[in-house]
């Protein structure tokens, strides 16, 4: 449950339709239910940010008006509208087409029974909802707006749920619009195709700012941080995680846990300086520094930063984006890359890690911090968390650039506990089987052209992704459960169309 104190500063406006047909006493009713419903959809514990009730709407000029000061309000994230009455659409149109917002459509009403012995014309009146919202749908429809349709009573939980995930995914959509993305040594990974991207065009739908600075930059601003601070991490990693005896007080490799600690706390400086809440390494580009920052981005990782390793700008943004949705609720994300295989037929898994830089928040249990040499790279033993993730419910989300377009892959997995320990495995893991199963799961996602890259996200779902990247005009493909490779390749087939003729 979300507490007042931990509600984002951040706000959905609850807009109500009606008109003056009616008569004073039914709109005054009007705006009496329409205020109690968004009391209780913010008083109920579900929704992260704040639900403000607005004055009903009755003209094309209320309407237009409120739409202009929703663009205009840096804390409105979006705009949940409702018809209590019968609100005639035309007067929706210059609202509407004007709104820069997410937009979700509640289909509910404020009775959850008829009153059978008592209905009359008047509460007919009334309560319109059933044709009301049908005439708003109308005209959501005719302007081909991108909106979340949500239906049933206001307090029923599966209406809260869907509404706190879209919220979520208005929050990740406001942030996008402003993020900054650092990309330290600014390349790619030499000759990798799915990393890459036009950067010019992700500003210019995602608002991702991406820019990049030579290492060395980096590597002054590490070897400024004052040895206080240096102190301070060290005695927080002694209290966090279970150390080997090497990077123990007294240790032989103390000195090189120093040293992870000097990086994360001089790239945490550099990116709160520039404003960035996400970055980007890779092991190709290391001038100036003793080692690659692994650990430094498993911690940062850990306090809502996005990370991309390689030079993965787009996955950076993702898991920047994910840490946002998850807000204060259970779980973690991560950056993962899909690693190797068991091929036990009945028992397929997936084994996802990397080298190093894997975020603690998906952590089964308390992290080991181990020290190991880099078989890539050339560079120093480095200090790294090793930990399996925990098991459970996952998606996997990634995001690649087609030419002229975007398409995002969220697909659903479970992550189970590995049934044989892995003591020479120097890395943080997690074991997953893709949904349906690992065959057809792993089909689809080579088959829509997936990455080897993804945000790992235990705590955000598929809906959730699904809302964001429809926010954002992508194309959006998701499988699961009911995954059927025959239509996933006639979905494929019908976007291109789509997208080539211009159609959202």
């Amino acid at each position: 449950m979300t507490s007042e104190a931990n509600k984002s500063d951040k706000e959905l406006w609850f807009l109500t339709g009606s008109q003056h047909l009616y008569g004073p006493e039914t709109l005054k009713q009007v705006s009496e239910n329409s205020r109690q419903i968004a009391a209780s959809l913010d008083g109920s514990g579900r929704v992260p940010v704040r639900i403000v009730w607005k004055p009903i709407l009755t003209t094309p000029e209320d309407i237009h008006a409120v739409c202009l000061a929703a663009n205009s309000d840096p804390n409105c994230i979006g705009v949940i509208t409702w018809m209590h009455t019968f609100s005639p659409a035309k007067m929706w149109i210059a609202g509407l087409t004007h709104l820069q917002k997410p937009l979700a459509h509640l289909h509910t009403q404020f009775n959850v029974e008829l009153p059978w012995g008592e209905i009359d014309m008047d509460f007919m009146n009334l309560n319109q909802s059933a044709h009301g919202d049908r005439e708003y749908g109308f005209i959501g429809a005719r302007l081909r707006m991108n909106r979340k349709i949500i239906v049933g009573h206001f307090r029923d939980p599966e209406v809260l749920t869907e509404l706190e995930g879209w919220s979520r995914s208005a929050l990740a959509w406001s942030e996008s619009k402003s993020l900054k993305i650092v990309r330290f040594g600014g390349m790619n990974m030499r000759e990798v195709a799915v990393t890459g991207g036009d950067r010019v065009e992700a500003q210019i739908q995602l608002g991702w700012s991406i820019n990049g600075y030579g290492v060395g930059d980096l590597a002054k601003v590490i070897a400024e941080v004052p040895d206080a601070e240096v102190d301070r991490l060290v005695s927080e990693y002694d209290d966090l995680y279970s150390l080997v005896p090497a990077l123990r007080k007294g240790g032989a490799l103390r000195e090189n846990l120093r040293f992870e600690a000097r990086q994360e706390a001089g790239m945490k400086a550099f990116l709160d300086e520039g404003g960035y809440r996400a970055f980007t390494t890779t092991f190709e580009d290391l001038h100036g520094l003793k080692q690659l920052p692994g650990f430094a981005c498993q911690r940062l990782m850990a306090q809502g930063y996005g990370f991309g390793a390689e030079g993965d700008w787009k996955t950076a943004a993702l898991v920047r984006l994910g840490k946002v949705m998850t807000g204060d609720r259970p779980g973690g994300v991560s950056f993962m890359e899909d690693y190797t295989y068991h091929l036990t037929p009945g028992q397929e898994r997936i084994l996802g890690a990397h080298m190093i830089e894997v975020c603690p928040s998906i952590a089964a249990g308390r992290p080991n911090l181990e020290v190991h040499e880099l078989n890539i790279g050339g560079r120093a033993d480095l200090a790294r968390l090793v930990f399996d993730a925990k098991p459970g419910p996952a998606v996997n989300a990634t995001l690649m650039d087609l030419g002229g377009r975007m398409r995002m892959i969220v697909a659903e997995l479970d992550v189970v506990a590995p049934e044989h320990s892995m003591p020479k495995l120097p890395t943080a893991r997690a074991l997953w089987v893709p949904r349906p199963d690992f065959k057809r799961g792993a089909k689809a996602w080579i088959l829509a052209g997936g990455g080897h890259h993804s945000a790992f996200c235990q705590a955000v779902t598929a809906p959730e992704w699904e809302d964001f990247a429809k926010m954002a005009g992508l194309e959006v493909v998701r499988f699961g459960a009911d995954l059927d490779l025959h239509a996933l390749e006639n979905e494929l087939r019908w976007n291109e169309l789509a997208y080539k003729l211009g159609v959202r």
